[in-house]
């Protein structure tokens, strides 16, 4: 399997209440990324990535030399739990423009989710940053 980075765009973001649970320690690079051709939803504390005509804010995370697979199965195991399912998708790093692939957690089919949050920045809708 490819080592693909990941997108985040909620509570795994730097300086958000699950970054350091998940990710601390295990990353090499996070800088700031965009998803083109999704929308951003509020969710249980947690926003929902969907595709669709958007833009969603966030970061691009790549995994510290030896961390990939503890990463991906701790990302898959907490985000699968949470109605996500992962898909590869391109994302456009912010320093550089450049389109790169990554892995995404859009909401399962069939999830509930709840209002569009405009400008699709989670960061932005203001509101707790903790469950």
């Amino acid at each position: 399997m490819t080592e693909l980075p990941f997108f985040v765009y909620g509570t795994l973001r730097p300086g958000e209440y699950n970054h350091d649970r998940f990710l601390l320690g295990r990353t090499a690079v996070e800088e700031p990324a965009r998803l083109p051709g999704a929308l951003l939803y509020d969710g249980p504390g947690y926003p929902y990535a969907v595709p669709g005509e958007g833009l969603i804010a966030g970061d691009l995370v790549t995994a510290a030399p030896g961390a990939y697979g503890e990463l991906l199965a701790a990302l898959d195991l907490v985000e699968g739990g949470a109605g996500y399912e992962r898909a590869e998708r391109s994302v456009v790093r912010l320093r550089d423009g450049t389109a790169v692939p990554a892995w995404v957690y859009f909401a399962a089919p069939g999830t509930p989710y709840g209002p569009l949050i405009g400008g699709g920045d989670w960061r932005a809708r203001g509101g707790p940053r903790t469950p």
